[in-house]
């Protein structure tokens, strides 16, 4: 009989207990399951040994390079990655298990809802979402960017069954926080790519943010959800250009402290 490939499961966490269990549960299909902490101070250790997970430890270093740090450190090829407040649902878990994994150069993509409390979020900007979370460490990885990092893979995605749910924020102040927090960082790395920007270029794209999102993709149809999620994209679009055109970032400035 031909083994299975094994699966590590990888976490980066920091003060993540709230979620943590259940993702840890939800990926028991996982031969290795390990969590990268970059110091918490809650119950986000306890909760990891608890479930059997095994801990490292790793200033953090920006999303993108924490994230690969894990992939390093995890003990088999084929990775799983999760933040530390999204669960796989069951047919998800059912799938990932099943999945083929008899070519290195294969990745799989999930579908994410996102929620904002207990209120899932279906239309608007984070609609249709799908993210490539199960893939070969020998042939992918994350890319560097202190955010808004992403795999980089040499094949298309292929769709695996069930949902990843995103348990990312507890009310919609958390929605607009995020945005305002991740603005530096996306400015940052705008300013390393040495990209240059103008008033009327992030009035437009202000605009169309809003209008994608709200209007295009009727986030209209959430209630205030909708709203405050439109919102937070023209925050996306427009306050890191507004600060590289300000100056107030410059390539490589600042430590690497997560937001």
């Amino acid at each position: 009989m031909t083994r299975m490939p094994l699966i590590s499961l990888v976490v980066i966490t920091l003060d993540g207990e709230k979620y943590l269990r259940n993702v840890l549960r939800s990926a028991a299909c996982c031969d290795e399951r390990l969590v990268l902490d970059s110091g918490s101070r809650d119950g986000t250790l306890t909760i990891a040994g608890e479930e059997g997970a095994r801990v490292e430890h790793q200033p953090f270093l920006g999303y993108g390079p924490q994230k690969q740090r894990a992939v390093e450190l995890a003990s088999h090829d084929w990775i799983l990655s999760l933040d530390d407040d999204e669960v796989l649902d069951e047919e998800a878990a059912a799938a990932v298990r099943a999945a083929d994994l008899s070519d290195p150069a294969v990745c799989y993509e999930l579908p994410r809802r996102t929620f904002v409390g207990g209120r899932e979020v279906r239309h608007g900007a984070w609609s249709g979402e799908r993210v490539l979370r199960l893939f070969n460490r020998r042939t992918a990885g994350f890319s560097p960017l202190a955010v808004h990092e992403c795999v980089l893979a040499p094949s298309r995605p292929r769709q695996l069954a069930g949902s990843i749910l995103h348990h990312s924020y507890d009310d919609l102040t958390a929605v607009l926080a995020r945005s305002l927090r991740y603005a530096p960082l996306k400015a940052r790395v705008m300013a390393d790519k040495g990209q240059r920007t103008s008033v009327p270029e992030i009035l437009a794209r202000g605009l169309a943010a809003f209008a994608k999102s709200y209007l295009l993709r009727r986030g209209f149809l959430d209630g205030s959800p909708g709203f405050v999620v439109a919102i937070s994209r023209v925050i996306d679009a427009t306050l890191p250009r507004a600060m590289l055109l300000a100056g107030e970032v410059s390539p490589a400035e600042g430590d690497s402290d997560r937001p």
